[in-house]
């Protein structure tokens, strides 16, 4: 479903703030795969999701959708395979606009624009049952500014939004880390209902390994413009922090600097 093939990307090139990001990057992930992705501060998992949702083009190297080559596709070209939920609750919603109208725009998305009416009976129950899944009590209300939200709330509904057309690859870039640790497990429990549901493929960038751990059927470990561990299968299943650690300094030949990360 994913191909990412060679990919390099430098920043500001030639001076002194040069920054390789990343460097001959590649990976592949099958239909259904949910791949969780950890790494320090400036290891290129941001900088890889930006590349494959095309924010900036890449140094060299291709990128592949579902079999399609979209590395020349402009950012808002790949948005119709792409279901994408960022770190900040405030993205990836219009706050000043109701929850049911942000879940109607979300469903036409890619669709011409017309003067019928906006939101019919039958839409606005198919709304309602898909909000009482997330049991937030947000079925009741339809008609609340998302702005009004909490961030755990409008975190989740922008999970909604994302995978409201089943999209061919959801990007989840550190999706939780603003939240409170009670707050982010209820989104990620939330995530895996649906992305199991779905059979979404996914790729979910987490600052929390613990998390990485315990979501997905494979992990990827960044470090400075590279993956350089990728555990999958009942080696995954049986993995522990320690684990992970001990994986990550025997590869890298350091140890691994973000406490953020390995105490959650």
């Amino acid at each position: 479903m994913l191909e990412i093939k060679n990919i390099s990307k430098t920043f500001n090139p030639g001076t002194v703030n040069e920054k390789r990001a990343l460097k001959n990057v590649n990976l592949t992930l099958e239909d259904g795969d949910f791949v969780t992705v950890i790494g320090g501060n400036g290891a290129g998992k941001s900088t890889m999701l930006n590349a494959i949702a095309g924010v900036w083009p890449v140094d060299q190297g291709q990128i592949l959708i579902d079999g399609q080559d979209v590395t020349k596709l402009p950012e808002y070209k790949r948005a119709a395979f792409l279901g994408r939920v960022f770190q900040d609750p405030m993205n990836g919603t219009a706050a000043t606009m109701g929850i049911e109208e942000n879940l109607a725009l979300a469903l036409r998305r890619g669709q011409s624009r017309t003067l019928r009416a906006g939101i019919k009976n039958n839409e606005r129950e198919a709304y309602q049952k898909l909000l009482a899944t997330l049991g937030l009590g947000l079925e009741d209300r339809l008609t609340s500014k998302v702005g009004l939200l909490s961030g755990g709330q409008r975190q989740a509904l922008t999970l909604l939004m994302a995978t409201l057309k089943k999209p061919k690859l959801l990007l989840l870039d550190e999706h939780t880390a603003a939240l409170d640790p009670k707050t982010a497990a209820k989104v990620l429990e939330t995530t895996d209902l649906i992305v199991n549901r779905d059979r979404l493929t996914t790729l979910m960038i987490t600052h929390n390994m613990k998390d990485a751990i315990a979501h997905g059927n494979r992990l990827i470990m960044m470090m400075d413009g590279h993956i350089i561990l990728d555990i999958r299968g009942d080696e995954k299943k049986s993995l522990t922090v320690e684990d992970l650690l001990h994986k990550f300094e025997e590869v890298s030949g350091e140890e691994f600097a973000n406490d953020k990360a390995i105490l959650g």
